[in-house]
């Protein structure tokens, strides 16, 4: 049994080795996600302008949006049906065994994208990468959640997702030192992440908490007890309320981020050919906006939980989704130089990574043990769904209403992110209390949450 040092003051002695393993190893999960996931959209335009012909299609601007955003939305509805297909398999076996099998998954298949020789084949392989990388979050959240059950697990939350953001930002590095050794070289880099499978089976622990909610489970089961689905779960009380909240939030914070990560490449790529960059210029452009944005993801991801523990998860969401919106207005709707990107990026990325964090660090303080996983799972992956539509929409409107301009598609689909706020309106306040539990004697009316002293 993992003991406490206490001899050390402060944090240091509060957190155990088996809690640092578990932020190691989520974080890094987290974070190879997103550099797999970053890879693609800096390699966007490049291998839609080389698999377009090979599918028959003409390359131009319009088919570039429309074949391209439809890659992005594969992989979303992959990611969505993967999270909770992979979730409810977390809440029934265990949060590390599943935890492996997602890693792998997105691991492998975003790699084999490289030998793809159609769009249509390019698809196929992010929709199944899009299965596996839909686990890491929320499967990543939970563990977090029980295994940081001090006052420091928003913190611990907020670091794990900044993990996301490293991963942009590292490949956006990537790109920006081998980008010339072709977008088929870019993600063959994304087998990387196969790598942290070893490491999460042989170092992560499984929390004594789901180890005993899948104990008691499999007790019911052998005994003949019914046991309610952990999707049906969801949608009963006490559960429906942060059920519908969480899934509101998530919606808007996913609406906005993917919108503007999948096409500001490709609108400064628009700019380069206004302005006649070089080809080698516009790369750089592109990996720059990609680091300065991806940079201020990671302090994003990472100061929501400290902020959050400070004046609550609530107004916490209101000021990343307020800043958030005020950078979108003022950036895509109009012509910018370069200049002003490369200074409003770090402020964007901090405000859209902050909310993707708050999502998944507020979920976990609203469901019990044995439908924490799924519910996570489930709440973002109905915001993935609806997120999906998003960049394919942004291409078929910039096409189709506002003569190419990706600029103005993408403010007027982020706008949609305002739906986060209002599930923020319905939220409950968390701060400083302990997570729920099954314990069967709390009544169906009794509070959710217990006071926690720290």
């Amino acid at each position: 049994m993992e003991t406490r040092t206490t001899d050390r003051p402060g944090w240091r002695g509060e957190i155990t080795r088996a809690q640092w393993l578990v932020l190691a190893g989520t974080m890094l999960g987290w974070g190879l996600d997103g550099f797999a996931g970053s890879l693609y959209t800096l390699v966007l335009g490049p291998a839609m302008t080389e698999l377009l012909p090979h599918s028959g299609l003409e390359v131009s601007a319009a088919t570039i949006g429309l074949y391209g955003g439809l890659t992005v939305a594969l992989f979303l509805i992959g990611w969505a049906v993967g999270g909770i297909v992979f979730g409810v398999l977390a809440d029934h076996f265990g949060r590390t065994r599943i935890l492996a099998v997602g890693v792998l998954t997105y691991a492998v298949f975003t790699a084999l994208a490289a030998v793809a020789d159609t769009w249509w084949q390019l698809g196929v392989l992010r929709f199944v990468a899009g299965l596996g990388s839909g686990v890491e979050a929320p499967v990543g959240a939970a563990l977090i959640a029980e295994s940081w059950r001090n006052r420091y697990r928003a913190r611990a939350g907020g670091v794990m997702m900044a993990g996301y953001a490293a991963g942009f930002f590292a490949a956006a590095l990537a790109f920006a030192v081998l980008g010339d050794l072709g977008w088929r070289f870019m993600m063959g880099l994304a087998v990387l992440p196969a790598v942290l499978v070893w490491f999460i089976r042989r170092f992560v622990p499984e929390p004594a908490e789901s180890r005993e909610a899948i104990r008691a489970r499999r007790e019911r089961k052998r005994s003949g007890d019914g046991d309610t689905s952990t999707l049906a779960r969801l949608f009963r009380r006490p559960l429906l309320r942060p059920t519908l909240v969480c899934t509101g939030i998530a919606t808007g914070a996913l609406i906005a981020f993917w919108s503007v990560s999948t096409w500001y490449p490709q609108i400064i790529r628009q700019m380069g050919e206004s302005a006649q960059w070089t080809a080698a210029q516009t790369a750089h452009n592109v990996a720059l906006a990609s680091m300065l944005f991806n940079a201020g993801g990671v302090v994003g991801y990472a100061a929501w939980g400290f902020i959050a523990d400070r004046i609550g998860r609530r107004p916490t969401f209101v000021l990343t989704f307020a800043v958030s919106g005020v950078a979108i207005a003022f950036l895509f709707p109009s012509t910018h130089s370069f200049t002003t990107y490369a200074l409003t990026m770090p402020v964007l990325g901090l405000a859209l990574f902050g909310s993707l964090s708050g999502a998944f660090i507020y979920s976990p303080e609203v469901f019990p043990t044995s439908v924490r996983a799924t519910a996570i799972a489930f709440c973002n992956s109905v915001g993935r769904i609806v997120t999906a539509t998003g960049p394919l929409v942004a291409g078929v409107m910039a096409t189709s209403w506002f003569a190419g301009d990706l600029g103005l598609a993408t403010t007027v689909i982020a706008a949609l992110g305002l739906i986060g706020l209002v599930g923020v309106a319905f939220a409950r306040e968390t701060r400083g209390r302990a997570l729920p539990t099954d314990d069967p004697a709390r009544l169906p009316d009794a509070p959710l949450y217990e006071r926690t002293e720290s």
